[in-house]
């Protein structure tokens, strides 16, 4: 049985996953360990089924494309002293089906039976849609 239990977060401030890839690169998207991370404020009470092999589901204009491995929790101190969680991530980001998500704010769980599936290997690597092209075909049911 599969105790795993995901996160799914819009992606702001980017257009593309490639806006995505492009932050996690630069230094300050980085922990100590060089691995991407993305901090928030609120410390996920399910950690134990989050760390059992979850992944944060990046929602990018409306549709979910990628996500990431949660590799781990971290405690991460800001200027203001105030301690936030620091949700390491794997640096693989995999291509997911579109599947459109209304907005909200924050983070929200999302259970493994809900999560989009992985686009297959080859299709990893194509040239990639528009978000709100992919949000049109993936609302009439096409991609």
């Amino acid at each position: 049985m599969d105790n795993s239990i995901n996160l799914i977060k819009l992606c702001v401030g980017a257009e593309r996953v490639e806006d995505l890839l492009n932050w996690q690169k630069q230094p300050r998207a980085k922990g100590p360990d060089g691995n991407p991370r993305h901090v928030t404020r609120m410390w996920p009470k399910r950690e134990a089924e989050l760390l059992d092999g979850g992944s944060i589901y990046w929602v990018f204009k409306g549709v979910v494309l990628a996500r990431q491995r949660i590799l781990r929790l971290d405690e991460v101190r800001g200027n203001d002293g105030i301690l936030r969680c620091g949700i390491v991530l794997d640096p693989d980001v995999k291509r997911t089906e579109a599947v459109p998500r209304r907005p909200f704010q924050g983070w929200r769980y999302l259970p493994a039976s809900d999560a989009p599936r992985d686009l297959r290997e080859g299709a990893q690597h194509e040239p990639h849609l528009p978000p709100s092209l992919v949000a049109a075909l993936a609302e009439i049911g096409v991609r």
